[in-house]
């Protein structure tokens, strides 16, 4: 039978390189939202399903271990470490959750400025928001 801390140690390495590749692909997902590419955003979503799920099988695996491996000052450094890069992936998952909003709103004020929309939304000379007639496209005999 194998050793189970060195089991335990090869679980998360494998978890590890996981997170690596999760922030990779962040990274990836981030530039895709910025030049807004739609048929490379869903093969990212795919690959990020996909290593979520994995590290949540592999999650499942070490916590089987028990606390009293996951306790062990060699194991612990290893978690601690994980547990920082996983920090770091939530947070670059919500600034890319912030740019796929603010990527979607602008998509939709476009939309409704090229439709037509009845008041559009701009901003005067001093910054403040002022609501306006939108005549742009209202003659278009398209």
């Amino acid at each position: 039978m194998a050793d189970p801390k060195a089991l335990c140690l090869h679980k998360l390495e494998q978890q590890s390189i996981q997170l690596d590749e999760l922030i990779e692909l962040l990274d990836c997902e981030l530039d895709a939202l910025a030049s807004r590419n739609g048929e490379n955003l869903k093969d990212l979503a795919r690959k990020k399903l996909t290593l979520i799920n994995g590290l949540q099988r592999i999650d499942k695996e070490i916590a089987a271990f028990g606390d009293a491996i996951l306790n062990e000052e060699e194991i612990s450094v290893s978690v601690l470490s994980i547990r920082k890069k996983l920090s770091l992936c939530q947070q670059k998952n919500e600034v890319n959750a912030q740019a796929a909003r603010q990527a979607h709103l602008s998509v939709q004020q476009l939309k409704e400025i090229l439709i037509g929309a009845p008041t559009s939304v701009t901003y005067d000379q001093g910054g403040s928001v002022k609501t306006s007639e939108s005549n742009l496209v209202r003659n278009l005999k398209a």
